[in-house]
């Protein structure tokens, strides 16, 4: 069972993983529920959850199957994909090709083949106490004039700060890790071009 800490963590990551995708179907092609098309690529960022005190969270691309049409092809495209992203800062917890079949209309099925790249963060890599001792001076002294919304169930102002540091840092990390697909998928397909 999760604890407080965990909940309202898991809570305020969805906050800032939720804001990433309305800043990425504002900025490209919206599509239904949490996804965006890029260059003709539909991108995913999953909701977070809670697994032994880390949180967790994946963003996904479909591989372009009117590029990429052999089962060969979508292997080497793959393989290329997690070379790429298997350099980042914070490489992914995991990295999947997974193929999704649905049915739209109880009438025809559709494959999808994605790239699937999970990451885990420990709660405590999620804000820095030194940051929100700084901020709380700051705002105490008068210094920093800072709007600090109100969190329900959070009555120290250094709470909210946490909580608010959780929601920028998942956003940023989270726009991060989708930019470097983007990008990936990006170079990808200029070198299959080239």
């Amino acid at each position: 069972m999760p604890n407080l800490k965990g909940i309202l963590f898991t809570q305020y990551a969805s906050e800032g993983l939720n804001s990433l995708i309305e800043e990425m179907q504002t900025k490209y092609k919206p599509k239904k529920g949490r996804r965006f098309n890029n260059n003709n690529i539909t991108y995913e960022i999953g909701r977070p959850f809670l697994k032994d005190n880390f949180l967790e969270f994946e963003v996904s691309s479909k591989i372009p199957q009117d590029e990429v049409q052999t089962p060969k092809e979508m292997k080497n495209y793959f393989s290329e994909i997690k070379k790429i992203v298997s350099h980042e800062k914070k490489k992914p917890e995991s990295i999947e090709m997974e193929n999704i079949v649905w049915d739209s209309k109880k009438e025809s099925e559709k494959e999808r083949d994605y790239v699937k790249l999970i990451y885990k963060y420990s709660l405590d890599d999620l804000y820095d106490d030194k940051e929100i001792l700084k901020q709380y001076q700051e705002i105490q002294s008068g210094s920093e004039k800072r709007e600090i919304s109100g969190i329900p169930s959070v009555f120290t102002l250094q709470g909210k700060l946490v909580l608010q540091h959780v929601r920028d840092t998942v956003l940023n990390l989270a726009r991060e890790h989708i930019n470097a697909l983007m990008n990936a998928n990006k170079k990808v397909r200029e070198k299959a071009i080239a």
